[in-house]
């Protein structure tokens, strides 16, 4: 009987069957790092939920390119960007937050850009008793308001925007103990609409949304209420698509995007 020789497979296939494994698994972590080539990553703040996923809608069907949003409190969503989430733009309700990331080197200076002015309401539901519309601030000395909605002034602008106008008003010491405060401004939007407080400062794009059209009353608070809402926009530093974030900003300076901003309610800042 004839020796069974046994035959090893030759050096150079292991290792090119090595440096196929490592190529496969340099490319699986690039695109778990990178996203999509096609495809923008946007941290915004929750006012702008109604006009930026219409800004977002129209811009894809121009441009194929994902616009991928995630909305919060500007000041948690700015801890989140600190904390290295994979985000590529930052929207936020004011401009502080932005040049925060700058003077830590989250975004770029360069591209710092004042989009909006944001306005503050009170808001109640349309089958409330208060007349919101004629009486204003006055509807929250009514009895029936037990409860009062707010965004949280510790990490959203709109809420420090609702804290100032009642103090202005000379009215927060009486109502303070029935504040209840939403996460963000689309949910202290969403206690009062689901009857959990009686009346709530919201954002003027909120109460003009077509979601909300319909659901309730609102009186503008005079802007001399509350320091400007001045609301800025950022690239960050860490993006891998700069490029696409850079175009997607610069959308929103056209023509069509300032329509959508003025349909909810911004107001648009001098340039």
């Amino acid at each position: 009987m004839r020796p069974i020789h046994q035959v090893s497979t030759p050096y150079f296939v292991y290792c090119g069957l090595i440096g196929i494994l490592i190529l496969l698994g340099t490319m699986g972590a690039l695109a778990q790092n990178t996203g999509p080539l096609n495809e923008v990553t946007v941290a915004a703040a929750a006012d702008l939920s109604p006009a930026l996923k219409r800004i977002a809608e129209e811009y894809e069907k121009k441009t194929s390119v994902k616009v991928k949003l995630s909305f919060g409190a500007s000041g948690a969503l700015t801890q989140q960007i600190e904390n290295g989430a994979p985000f590529d733009i930052f929207f936020s309700a004011d401009m502080d937050y932005p040049r925060q990331l700058i003077a830590k080197d989250y975004a770029d200076v360069a591209t710092l850009y004042q989009y909006a002015v944001g306005r503050l309401v009170l808001w109640v539901p349309n089958d409330s008793t208060l007349d919101v519309v004629h009486k204003g601030m006055d509807v929250l000395m009514d009895p029936a308001v037990k409860k009062i909605s707010i965004a949280n002034p510790e990490h959203a602008p709109y809420g420090r925007a609702a804290v100032a106008a009642l103090q202005h008003a000379g009215v927060y010491s009486q109502v303070s103990d029935r504040l209840v405060l939403g996460e963000n401004v689309s949910q202290a939007a969403q206690f009062v609409e689901s009857g959990n407080a009686q009346a709530g400062f919201v954002a003027l794009a909120h109460a003009m949304a077509p979601g909300m059209q319909g659901k309730g009353k609102f009186w503008e608070v005079p802007q001399d209420f509350y320091p400007p809402l001045a609301q800025g926009a950022v690239v960050l530093t860490h993006s891998q698509h700069k490029q696409l974030a850079t175009d997607f900003l610069s959308y929103l300076k056209t023509k069509e995007g300032l329509e959508v901003l003025r349909r909810y309610g911004f107001t648009m800042p001098p340039r």
